[in-house]
Parts: C-alpha cells; sequence; structure tokens
C-alpha cells in the first residue's frame, strides 16, 4: 500500500471503515511520512490506536510544503477528524487586505467579507502582521483621525501618512500604495534586495537594533512571498477527494456488482444509474435534501439535485424524505436502476409508497444495516465487499453532499436574520 504514495509533498488522510476521516496530516514526502506510521505503532500509543482504527490511507499532493500546510489546515477545520487536535477550531487563516475605501489601509483580516484585493490565504498571523509592519512602515500608510495644519507628531516621526495635513495628497498617497501592492504581487526579489542592503547600512553603522528589526521582516517576507507564489485557494482542492469512487469497467466489474446486487435486490436489469438520498436538518431548522447519482460508478453531477423542504415547519425525516423523491421523479423516465436511501427500515418504507416501481434498499449507519425487498427485517452488509464499500460510499457521498447545502441555508438564513 505505502509504496503507491508518491515522494512528493502533500496531506494524506487516514479513513475508518465507515470511510470517515478520522485523522489528516502534511508531509514533505508522502511515501516517507505514512510509511512511518506503519514502521512507529509500536513506540507511540497514539499512533497505534490510529493504524488499529483505520481502515484506509490516501493522500492528495501539492506542489510544496507550503501548499501541504495550507491544505492540511483547510481539510481539518472542515472535517473535524477526531485524531487532530489542533486547527480544528475558528478559521485558519488569515488575509492580507487593501478595502475599496476613499482612502484604504492595508488590513490584516480573517474572512473574506468586505470588498478589496486580498492576498494569502496564510496560517500564521505573526508572518501577515510582520509583513504589514513593514509595508506600512517603508511606505507610510498609516492614517491618523486628527487634523492639525502642520501635521501631527506620528507624521513628523515618519510614521502618519500625513491625511492630518490640510495639504494631503490623495495622489501621493494612492502612488505609495500601488508600490506596497506590487511588492506583494511580483516584486519579491528587488524588495528582499532593498532590505538586505538597508540591514548592511544598519549594521555598518552599528545601528544593530534597526538591523534585528529588518531581519525579523526578511523572515516574515520570505513566508508570505513563498505563499504567495503557491498561489493557494480556499476552493482550489474539491472536498468530494474523501470518498473515491473507482469507475466500473463494463467488460467485467459491472458483471461482478450485478451479480452481488442481485442478492438484495430482485431485479434483471443492469445496474448502471445509482441515486442517493438524504435528509439534513439542525433541530428542524433550515431542512434539506440531497440526490447524487452515480452511473457506471462515476458521479454525474449534472444530475445531482439539492432540495429545499417545503412542506413541513417541523422534524418528520420520512416526510421530508417522500417531498423530495416525488419532486425528483416527476417524470418517471428519471427514475434510475437503483435508489439507495441513507435510513433504515422506516426511510424505506417511506421512499417504498413513492417509488413503489423502483427498485429501492436503504442502509443505516449505526450497524450498517441493509434494508431491500427480501430483507425488510435488515441485514448486516458486509463492508470488505465490492458491493459493500459501493454502497457506503455513495451513502457517505449523498450525506457530505447534503451537509454542506445545509451548512449554507443556516449561513444564509444567520445573515438574514442579522440585517
Amino acid at each position: 500500500m505505502v509504496k503507491s504514495f508518491p515522494d512528493s509533498p502533500g496531506v494524506y488522510f487516514f479513513k475508518d471503515q465507515s470511510n470517515t476521516v478520522i485523522y489528516i496530516g502534511k508531509a514533505i514526502s508522502l511515501k516517507k511520512r505514512i510509511n512511518s506510521y506503519f514502521h512507529n505503532q509500536k513506540k507511540d500509543w497514539k499512533i497505534a490506536s490510529l493504524i488499529e482504527g483505520h481502515a484506509s490511507v490516501d493522500s492528495i499532493s501539492t506542489k510544496n510544503d507550503t501548499e501541504a500546510l495550507l491544505l492540511e489546515a483547510q481539510l481539518i477545520k472542515e472535517h473535524q477528524p477526531k485524531y487532530n487536535v489542533l486547527l480544528k477550531s475558528g478559521q485558519p487563516f488569515v488575509y492580507i487586505m487593501i478595502p475599496k475605501d476613499i482612502i484604504p489601509q492595508i488590513k490584516i483580516v480573517r474572512n473574506k467579507k468586505q470588498k478589496g484585493q486580498y492576498f494569502g490565504p496564510f496560517l500564521h498571523k505573526s508572518h501577515a502582521r510582520g509583513v504589514h509592519a513593514f509595508l506600512v512602515r517603508t511606505f507610510r500608510l498609516t492614517l491618523c483621525n486628527k487634523k492639525i495644519s502642520n501635521g501631527c507628531l506620528d507624521y513628523h516621526l515618519g510614521i502618519c501618512a500625513g491625511n492630518c495635513l490640510t495639504s494631503f495628497s490623495k495622489d501621493d498617497y494612492f502612488f505609495r500604495m500601488e508600490l506596497a501592492i506590487n511588492t506583494l504581487k511580483n516584486k519579491h526579489r528587488q524588495c528582499l534586495k532593498s532590505i538586505k542592503e538597508k540591514i548592511k547600512e544598519y549594521t555598518a553603522n552599528l545601528e544593530f537594533e534597526k538591523a534585528q528589526h529588518l531581519h525579523s521582516y526578511l523572515k516574515n517576507l520570505d513566508v508570505i512571498f513563498e505563499t504567495i507564489r503557491t498561489k493557494f485557494t480556499e476552493s482550489k482542492f474539491k472536498t468530494d477527494w474523501f470518498i473515491k469512487i473507482t469507475p466500473i469497467d463494463t467488460t467485467h466489474t459491472t458483471q461482478e456488482i450485478n451479480r452481488e446486487l442481485k442478492q438484495f435486490v430482485t431485479t434483471d436489469k443492469i445496474i448502471r444509474t445509482i441515486d442517493c438520498f438524504d435528509i439534513s436538518h439542525f433541530q428542524s431548522q433550515a431542512m434539506v435534501g440531497s440526490c447524487v447519482r452515480f452511473t457506471d460508478g462515476v458521479p454525474d453531477k449534472n444530475a445531482f439535485r439539492r432540495f429545499k423542504i417545503k412542506t413541513l415547519d417541523q422534524q418528520n425525516d420520512y416526510a421530508a424524505l417522500q417531498e423530495i423523491i416525488a419532486r425528483r421523479y416527476k417524470d418517471p423516465k428519471d427514475i434510475p436502476d437503483l435508489i439507495v436511501i441513507d435510513g433504515g427500515k422506516g426511510q424505506y418504507s417511506a421512499a417504498k409508497k413513492i417509488v413503489p416501481q423502483g427498485n429501492i434498499v436503504s442502509l443505516a449507519k449505526r450497524e450498517e444495516t441493509l434494508f431491500t425487498p427480501l430483507f425488510p427485517d435488515g441485514k448486516k452488509l458486509d463492508i470488505h465487499t465490492k458491493i459493500g464499500q459501493l454502497l457506503i460510499a455513495l451513502r457517505d457521498y449523498a450525506h457530505h453532499f447534503a451537509i454542506s447545502y445545509h451548512k449554507k441555508r443556516r449561513s444564509d438564513l444567520s445573515k438574514t436574520k442579522t440585517k
């Protein structure tokens, strides 16, 4: 297994038998790092526990370790693995931002809420603060709230931009702001060279404290510039990575899958299209449903559907499920070869009432129990078989698709209430 991982930077993740991510880590070499877990488990009880609880390991390659660091933080925040301790709460990233104000100031922010120009994201606020301080001081971009004809004390100390002056020039200020923006954009070498030359000058003049301050800027700028060159964005990596469905080979695997499915579903049809439904809500709030479709084992995203529950104002998972199934199959031609429901016996019965002609199974999470026409009281699914892994992956895919939509709905409702 380990030999299949690349000797390159990236993020790796351990998953349990239900395909839930239980640990996420980063590595300069994925191959060496993952290999170390299986050689050191006897020395560390935490690693031993992780290895014992995992069912599979997967990875995403990145172009450098900076990108791996940022991606790790994003995925831990999103998926909350139980074996991770750090980066699970709060917004892990910060940005350097120039707002679209009449007289803009360079800011450090955690979220992209305001219109403006953003640089980042950066994982460590201290690095962003360092470069922020350097740019503000170097290009004299601090604004005060005073009005003094000949300038405030900070202006005469070389700190304030001079907006306190009656003769303040916006054009000059915007020129200096543009220099700072260009430094963040593409003049990295020139900026670093200027700092190093200034350090030599201070050192030659025995101004060691000033030289030390510039050394700290230099370190922060190296990190910032490397991050900017990486061009990482929070949407760069699609989060479908943790559920990978292998495309079905039409000559062999399809026949094998169909033979196994016929143990549960009384049909002579070849199972090519499969839909999976799930309901998501929080204490009856922002109730939504999802339907994902796979064709020959591959996500058919043009056939994915998301639903706001329209007919209910209190929790009733069975009625909510019936609503979205009826809306999904207004045209009987849309009914797939197999329908998978995330739920137990009750959900199976509710779905069957809406689509009596469809091939339906339901899969309950707790013990991976499958409910079908042949097993109305349930049959525990063998998670080590191909059919077991396929059905669980389909169910989990629909579940995460529903949760992502539910979170968006709750966020939208929260914003509406605060207005």
